[in-house]
């Protein structure tokens, strides 16, 4: 009942707001939606929890300790960012930059977002993966393409062109996922199931698995937005909405880069080889190293968060590519860390950007003296998403390099500088517009307390103190993905 309330949640919602997105009380009802799916997603982690794995609506649904996670991350996330949008997406309204049609539009189509990102985590079929896949992808190449600039359209095509390109050896990979799957398990929607997959895995052609993994890889890798095909994500985020930056960036890279390991899994059970792994390890490391220097000549602020989020998704793809259980436990930890660090993040430069007017870093100045909360929910941010200790994106930066130095102790100098490029980088931008005096043209705002300090609240939660149930979900999710 609860993965069903989960799924219909949102398109019921989206389905709604299609029609009074526009009206006063529609940031209430996107609010109200979010908050029931994040109770569904609750309810739905304590069952699997106390009950272990389960199947649902004739085995079309899988629930297990690794999806169910992210779906209640999913959903908080979902919930924040919609609480954050109520009084950004008003204040665009007043400020004439959206009118009302755009605002049903965006309303209609987050909702719709959550949904497609929720199917991809909670179907055991692989096509539906990838057909969820794809209505997210569009529904938010619609929402980067909202204020409809000459910027923002042509930020949306290049997000629409290269994942398309990426959707499209994704489903060839997906094909020969199936003629591997056909010869054990028969013609037919059996052959598609991820638990009838994992049973049979030893049985594939691994020769056609490892193929099969090169086109999950590319495909996959392009929505993770792994280097080298990672150029539409930096233009999405400095075009589009703030509130679409977070989820984007918290949320739907974490989706593909689940689709990628559940696919290694299959690849290794069927290979017996590490060969899946070396393949992400290289595009882990050298999306890290790339992000890292490219952080150095960023001039607009979202698009350096942008290319914060490469990195960071290019350090939990090298964990989850270099395997064992504490690179594995660390990634899936730093996942969960990173989505709740960099949308806040984004919430504090979207107050940002509206006291400003503008995006471009040289131009924004003095924000603790302008809006305490602002200017220390982003100093405070960016000391989190460098790996400063005690908040958890340490811990589980911690967690990655031991994994490293003790398995793969060449890769750890690589890994090591990207890290440190990327703490210069960010601390260098950040602390000249947290400090300073207030500029003549900065306005205060009203902002949205609530989301900025709950995650930034948790983060440091995380790294203080792991709890009983969180370290027992993760270490199950473990045993499932060796």
């Amino acid at each position: 009942m609860s993965l069903l309330i989960l799924l219909s949640v949102p398109l019921v919602a989206s389905l709604a707001l299609a029609f009074i997105g526009d009206r006063k009380f529609a940031p209430e009802v996107n609010i109200l939606g979010s908050a029931a799916t994040f109770a569904a997603g609750v309810v739905l982690a304590v069952e699997v929890y106390r009950n272990g794995p389960m199947l649902a609506g004739g085995n079309f649904f899988f629930v297990d300790a690794f999806n169910v996670y992210l779906a209640v991350l999913t959903s908080f996330v979902s919930v924040t960012t919609a609480i954050f949008s109520r009084r950004y997406m008003r204040r665009e309204l007043e400020h004439g930059t959206l009118g009302h049609r755009r605002i049903r539009f965006y309303h209609a189509m987050f909702q719709l977002f959550i949904f497609a990102m929720l199917l991809c985590l909670l179907t055991n079929n692989v096509g539906v993966l990838w057909i969820a896949m794809e209505l997210a992808t569009l529904s938010t190449v619609l929402l980067v393409s909202l204020y409809r600039t000459p910027s923002a359209i042509e930020a949306a095509w290049k997000y629409f062109i290269l994942c398309g390109v990426g959707i499209a050896l994704a489903l060839f990979g997906t094909v020969l996922l199936y003629f591997a799957a056909e010869k054990v398990l028969g013609a037919g929607g059996e052959a598609l199931l991820w638990t009838n997959l994992n049973e049979v895995s030893s049985k594939l052609e691994p020769t056609i698995l490892s193929l099969a993994f090169v086109f999950l890889m590319v495909g996959y890798g392009t929505k993770v937005g792994l280097v080298p095909i990672h150029n539409w994500l930096p233009d999405a985020h400095s075009e589009g909405p703030t509130p679409i930056s977070a989820v984007l960036s918290g949320l739907l890279l974490n989706i593909a880069l689940y689709a990628l390991v559940r696919c290694k899994v299959l690849v290794d059970g069927s290979t017996g080889t590490h060969h899946s792994g070396d393949i992400m390890m290289g595009f882990g490391i050298i999306s890290v190293l790339v992000a890292s220097f490219s952080l150095l000549r960023q001039k607009d602020i979202k698009r350096m968060f942008a290319y914060s989020s490469i990195e960071h998704m290019g350090i939990a793809t090298f964990a989850f590519g270099l395997g064992g259980p504490v690179a594995t436990f660390g990634a899936l930890l730093h996942m969960l860390v990173h989505s709740l660090t960099k949308s806040a993040i984004f919430f504090t430069v979207g107050h940002a950007s509206q006291m400003h007017r503008t995006q471009e870093m040289d131009k924004i100045k003095g924000l603790i003296r302008g809006n305490p909360l602002v200017g220390w929910g982003m100093a405070l941010g960016v000391m989190a998403i460098v790996g400063m200790p005690p908040f958890g994106v340490f811990t589980s930066e911690f967690l990655i390099l031991t994994a490293t130095i003790k398995d793969a102790p060449l890769m750890a100098p690589f890994l090591l500088l990207g890290l440190a490029v990327t703490f210069a980088a960010l601390f260098r931008r950040v602390q000249s517009m947290v400090s300073g005096e207030i500029p003549d043209h900065q306005k205060r705002l009203k902002v949205a307390h609530v989301p900025v300090l709950l995650h930034m609240s948790l983060v440091l939660v995380l790294g203080l103190y792991m709890p009983k149930f969180l370290s027992g979900w993760f270490h199950t999710a473990v045993g499932l993905l060796k």
